[in-house]
């Protein structure tokens, strides 16, 4: 059995990440995976803590990444990726069982599968408020909530999208068929890719995982992914409230960059049908200035998982509302990525 299992290539981005990265990497090979089958390879921005030193005490290989961020160093260690599978890790992701990597590869037996994808964060007692709230809802952006693109498991929805898809249970995990009428935000925080695609997108000097998703939809009709029953800890922000804002304003500012200078592989307004993204962003947008239906949202949220981190919900929005409309205002005089000068996880 342990012979037949994939080689697996974790690839991710690393700048200033110690506070993280041991309990990252420690979760990580602690996996019950045979080791020689699994390699970690990282982009790392010029990391001034111990954060080097720490991948490397895991056997993992190191090279540059000029840029900075997360999007190019991704793209740098996945040009380094050379096994069967590459999975794709923040250093703010933790496994949360030993036999993770072992369920999350089962779904590449069909050949059919190109993705495999947790279906939920895992929502701890423990963690902050801000991490907590971000499992309740099943994403870090409270915008895709209004949009329906989010990609896990949501308690006040029930759902873990809202894009139209296919679905076939198959009791460990769910076999998706995504197709042109929307895609949601997979890619990130423990997806696991085959190599063979994600390596055909010419990346350039940024990867942006999911744009090999809408590649191949765009190119094929169609593409089948998996969700599988697990959950992986995401640490966002844990209970930072400066934190949380700091990264909605790279969330902005980059998406302006990066959509002026087209330095993304894909064409996303092939995907904006029926104006249902604008009808989503007005939404979110009257809720917010209203208050009390995200007050409502948050009391029917609470009701079906009991935690304060619900009403996180009205400042998570309120502010979010004013680092959009801010970045979209800076936008139209600079083109600059968020800097990353001092940036540490």
């Amino acid at each position: 059995m342990e012979n037949s299992l994939p080689t697996v290539s974790v690839y991710m981005a690393t700048l200033n990440a110690e506070l993280t990265l041991e309990e990252c990497l420690k979760r990580l090979f602690s996996q019950d995976y045979p080791k020689n089958k699994i390699e970690l390879i990282v982009g790392d921005g010029g990391s001034s803590d111990l954060t080097v030193s720490i991948i490397e005490k895991y056997g993992g290989k190191v090279f540059l990444n000029p840029l900075k961020t997360a999007e190019s160093g991704k793209a740098i260690a996945l040009r380094e990726v050379k096994n069967e599978l590459a999975l794709t890790l923040d250093s703010d992701n933790f496994l949360p069982d030993t036999d993770w990597l072992k369920r999350m590869v089962v779904p590449f037996l069909d050949k059919e599968i190109m993705i495999s994808e947790p279906i939920r964060y895992t929502w701890r007692k423990e963690g902050g408020y801000i991490e907590r709230y971000s499992a309740l809802i099943g994403m870090n952006d409270p915008v895709c909530l209004f949009l329906g693109n989010y990609d896990r498991w949501n308690y006040l929805t029930r759902k873990w999208t809202e894009v139209p898809h296919e679905e076939k249970d198959l009791g460990e995990y769910l076999k998706i068929k995504l197709t042109k009428i929307g895609i949601p935000t997979v890619g990130a925080n423990g997806t696991i890719f085959r190599t063979d695609f994600l390596q055909k997108i010419n990346t350039g000097k940024y990867l942006f995982d999911i744009d090999a998703v809408a590649m191949e939809i765009s190119e094929k009709g169609f593409i089948n992914i998996a969700k599988v029953k697990v959950g992986i800890i995401h640490t966002f922000c844990e209970a930072s409230f400066s934190k949380f804002i700091r990264k909605q304003k790279r969330r902005i500012k980059d998406y302006t960059f990066h959509r002026k200078n087209k330095s993304r592989v894909f064409d996303w307004s092939k995907f904006e049908i029926g104006g249902e993204s604008s009808l989503g962003l007005l939404k979110f947008i009257l809720y917010t200035i209203l208050i009390f239906p995200l007050f409502f949202q948050a009391i029917v949220g609470y009701s079906r998982k009991k935690d304060p981190a619900w009403f996180f919900h009205l400042p998570a929005c309120l502010v979010t509302l004013f680092v959009y409309t801010w970045g979209k205002f800076i936008g139209i005089f600079s083109q600059a990525e968020m800097s990353r000068e001092n940036w540490k996880q």
